[in-house]
This record gives C-alpha cells, sequence and structure tokens, in this order.
C-alpha cells in the first residue's frame, strides 16, 4: 500500500485505497492534520479495514453516521411466520451505521449530495413529469419566481456590468458620519460584500423580525395568489378549487447580507381530482401567471406585534425586488424567450436545498453583520423572557409571539422549512426514498442470483405507497448508541470518498452527454 507522507501539506494522496478508481490521482484527504492523517492509515493498514469499507460504502460514506444497536424481524401479516431476523450484534463492530440525515453541505457532503439528488428528481417531476406524474404537466403554466426581503439598510454588492457598489446617495455621509456612498467595484470573495454602509443605520431589531414572520408572509402570498387566479378566471374563491388549484415547490436561501428569499416553481393545474395534475383552464398562460405572482407578492404584508415592550409595531412586506418568469416545457408556444429549461430551475432549488443558515452562520468567524444579527436574536430572546416573566405570565414561553426566538438566533431568526411543495405539486421525498430502498434490494437480489432487472420499468412498483399490497411488518427495538466515527482518521476518509464519488458522479454525467 502507498501512502503519502502524513507531513506533507495541504494535500495528502491515499492511492492504496480509492473506492472510484480511474479518476487519476488516488483519494485525497484535504488540509487535515497529521495526526487524523495517521489514524486514516492505521485504518488502511488494519486488518478489519476491508470490513469498514463495506459499512462506510451502506451509508454513502456519510460524515457523521449514527451508531444503532438492537434488532429487528419482518414479520408475515397472514401467518405470523418471521421471515426474516436482522440484529446489530452480527455487524463486524457490533452497530449499525445509518446515515446523519443532515442535509447542509458544510455538515456532510454525503448526504447533502444525496438530498439534493433527490429534491432534483422531485422538483424535475413537477416541471416535466415522471416518478408518477404524467408528462402533461408540462402543458400546464409554470412559473420560476424569486421573492426577496426588504431593506434594512445599504450594504455592499455586486452590481450589474461592473459598476460601483453605491455611487449615489441623497447625502453624501450618513447621521453618524460614515460615507453613505461606495464607489468600490466590488469582487466575489470580497469580504466587504453584504456588510452595511453603516452599522448603526442598520436595522438589526427589523431585519431579525422579518425574518421571524416571513414564512407567514408566504403562508399570505399563498392565499393572496390564489385569490388572484380565481378573480382572473372570473369564480369565487371557495369555488376555485372546480376550476384550477395552484401548486408549487419553494427553497429558502441565505443571501450574504443574511436574510432569506424564497425560490419557488409555481404551477397552475386545472380541477382538484383524486389524482391530481388536471390541464389548466384554457387560455391561462404562464405570462398571466407570472403577473399574479408579481400582484401577490406586492399586495401581501404582515403587522407584526413589538417584539418587547420599548419595541415599536411593523408593517412587514416582501421586497421590491420580484423576479417572475415562464419555465419553458416541451412544445409550449405561450413561453417569452426569457423562459427557463426544467433542468435550470431544478439544479437551482436542489442546490439551495442543500444550504442553510447554518452554513452561514458558520461563516460568521469573519464576518461582523452576521455574528451581530445573530447576537440581536439572543438579545431579544433574553428581553422577551424578561417581559414574559414580569408580566407573571410565567416561564413557559411557547404562547409568546417571540418565546423561542433564542432557539432560532444561530439561524438568524428564520423559523421555516427551507424546503416545502404543496401536496399535489409532485412526488414526495418520502416515496422516492421508498423506492430506492426498494430498488437497492432488487439490485442486491439480482446481483446474488445474477438476473438482469429494468429499475425504469418498474417505476410505478417502486413508488406504490407502503400500504398498498402490505403482507409484512417490521417489528424491533433499537437505541442510540453514538454518532459518527470511530476517529477522526475514519471520518476524514469517509469525506474524502464522499468527493470521490461527486467526482465520479461528474465524469460519468459528461461522458453520458458526451455520447447524447
Amino acid at each position: 500500500m502507498s501512502i503519502a507522507t502524513v507531513e506533507e501539506a495541504p494535500a495528502r494522496v491515499l492511492a492504496g485505497w480509492d473506492p472510484f478508481p480511474g479518476l487519476g490521482p488516488g483519494l485525497d484527504l484535504g488540509d487535515c492534520d497529521a495526526a487524523t492523517a495517521r489514524l486514516a492509515t492505521q485504518r488502511m493498514l488494519s486488518p478489519d479495514f476491508e470490513d469498514w469499507t463495506v459499512q462506510a460504502a451502506r451509508v454513502g460514506y456519510c460524515a457523521h453516521p449514527v451508531r444503532l444497536r438492537g434488532h429487528s424481524d419482518r414479520v408475515d401479516t397472514t401467518t405470523g411466520e418471521v421471515l426474516h431476523s436482522y440484529s446489530s450484534a452480527d455487524e463486524p463492530f457490533g452497530v449499525t451505521y445509518v446515515r446523519c440525515g443532515n442535509r447542509r453541505a458544510s455538515a456532510c457532503p454525503s448526504y447533502s449530495r444525496l438530498y439534493a439528488a433527490d429534491t432534483f428528481h422531485l422538483i424535475r417531476a413537477g416541471v416535466a413529469g415522471g416518478k408518477g406524474v404524467p408528462a402533461s404537466v408540462g402543458d400546464n403554466p409554470l412559473v420560476f419566481a424569486t421573492l426577496t426581503a426588504p431593506s434594512f439598510g445599504p450594504v455592499h454588492g455586486t452590481r450589474g456590468n461592473h459598476r460601483a457598489c453605491r455611487p449615489y446617495a441623497a447625502e453624501a455621509r450618513c447621521r453618524h458620519g460614515r460615507a453613505a456612498t461606495c464607489h468600490t467595484r466590488h469582487e466575489e470573495g470580497d469580504p466587504l460584500l453584504g456588510q452595511p454602509l453603516c452599522v448603526e443605520c442598520y436595522e438589526y431589531t427589523g431585519h431579525v423580525v422579518w425574518q421571524w414572520w416571513a414564512p407567514e408572509l408566504w403562508r399570505r402570498f399563498a392565499i393572496a395568489l390564489r385569490r388572484l387566479v380565481a378573480h382572473h378566471l372570473g369564480v369565487t374563491e371557495t369555488k376555485l378549487r372546480k376550476s384550477a388549484t395552484v401548486q408549487y415547490a419553494k427553497v429558502a436561501e441565505y443571501q450574504r447580507r443574511g436574510l432569506i428569499h424564497f425560490h419557488a416553481l409555481i404551477r397552475l393545474d386545472g380541477p382538484a381530482t383524486d389524482q391530481g395534475f388536471a390541464s389548466a383552464p384554457e387560455g391561462f398562460a404562464a405570462a398571466d401567471l407570472a403577473d399574479l405572482v408579481h400582484a401577490a407578492a406586492k399586495a401581501v404584508h404582515y403587522p407584526a406585534l413589538p417584539v418587547h415592550d420599548g419595541d415599536k409595531a411593523r408593517v412587514l412586506r416582501f421586497g421590491r425586488q420580484v423576479d417572475a418568469r415562464p419555465v419553458r416545457v416541451g412544445h409550449r408556444t405561450d413561453d417569452p424567450g426569457r423562459a427557463l429549461a426544467p433542468e435550470q430551475v431544478a439544479g437551482y432549488l436542489a442546490k439551495y436545498a442543500t444550504k442553510s443558515a447554518a452554513d452561514t452562520v458558520e461563516q460568521a468567524g469573519g464576518n461582523p453583520h452576521l455574528r451581530r444579527l445573530a447576537r440581536t436574536a439572543n438579545e431579544l430572546a433574553d428581553r422577551v423572557e424578561d417581559d414574559w416573566v414580569r408580566a407573571g405570565l410565567g416561564a413557559d414561553l411557547k404562547d409568546a409571539p417571540y418565546g423561542l426566538l433564542g432557539k432560532w438566533a444561530t439561524a438568524l431568526g428564520f423559523r421555516g422549512h427551507f424546503a416545502t411543495k404543496s401536496r399535489r405539486y409532485a412526488v414526495t421525498l418520502g416515496a422516492l426514498r421508498r423506492a430506492r430502498r426498494r430498488a437497492q434490494a432488487l439490485i442486491t437480489d439480482a446481483t446474488r442470483t445474477g438476473q438482469r432487472i429494468d429499475l425504469a420499468a418498474m417505476e410505478a412498483q417502486l413508488l406504490a405507497d407502503d400500504d398498498q399490497d402490505q403482507t409484512s411488518i417490521v417489528i424491533g427495538q433499537w437505541a442510540y448508541a453514538g454518532t459518527g466515527w470511530d476517529t477522526d482518521g475514519d471520518a476524514q476518509l469517509a469525506k474524502a470518498a464522499a468527493a470521490r464519488a461527486r467526482e465520479y458522479d461528474q465524469v460519468r454525467a459528461e461522458e453520458r452527454g458526451r455520447e447524447s
């Protein structure tokens, strides 16, 4: 086995083990320290290394797998016969490893990659069909919309055509004596990007409050859009379901200034049916839906209560920068030239879905603006608690409008989900995961027996609900045994293998592109 000297920096390349060979140099451990590289080497030289690689592959080289101890039995529901038994005691290390389930790219590249792939297929199915969704959904009006947050103070940013940051202002200096303009042409990576021109002028409390109520703003936007669609079709809101339904898939992303904005695919279907995906009303074009999205985003607002006794009430709205453009699908002819392709929007949303506030806040070591936002959220949470206790309402803050603000301080006040969809937009992530487990079982059996299977032809069967034709159940007892690999070296090996898997997928995709 050949391995680079552990004292070499920054990269340490493992030539002795590469789960995806044929891509050039061996596995790269990255910028780990010498002690971690030494532990990785020890694992590779250990007699149980092959067992470890099997376990790591099962969880897709997860960075922080969960360790479980226990057993389970698959039982026939009609006869009570035990069809299959499994115990973690039979595994080489006496535990069962399962994926961590952390979709954040910074926390677990492996699960993030899997989550992004599932999200991509879910979103694309709602755009062009597949995964149990008919291709006819591509004929329904579809819009890719971005709803942003308002301004809480001027910040440094990049401008189109490489223009100056903020060359104009009503006054040359703010009331605190700081420059109100910036003539710098910022490049990507500039640490000033997203930072306020004046931290004293920036409304940090308003920023956190808007973030806190952003999910409510989206809910009101969805209601307003349905009302506008009903008005456009000349029906009442209560009778809209007999004419059309609004479906969407949405993700939330943090901007450099630490504010959430929403990206959403919004589709107009026909009347609600058990199967869903009915054809949209005749004459309703994607451009019409885009106009209604703009109108709904402009009209929606929320009157937010003061955070504490000394605070003020606010009327919250979306920002003025609202973008809504049709998505070009198949043979549709109603979309303008600037329309997007299905693969574009699916890729955008899948990428955004693997990011979170933690990815932003973890980079806040050298970012004073993000640090101050997190500190503001914590300070506001303390004041809420003081006011609540002083009012004699007890120590339980769950009923206070901002009672759990401190819990979401690391998310800069945002408490919503980072990826959501309407019920009948497309297939669910749960269905995709069940289908993958079933496919993996079929592949394992086919490998053992030498049979060939066509998973594409079996898609409907793989995506079937669990309660359909269920003839067995799983009964088990499991206990948590810990999180993570045994050593930092094991974790670094898993991360390196996950990075290699992404590289392998990219090479395969490029090869398929050349072949087509």
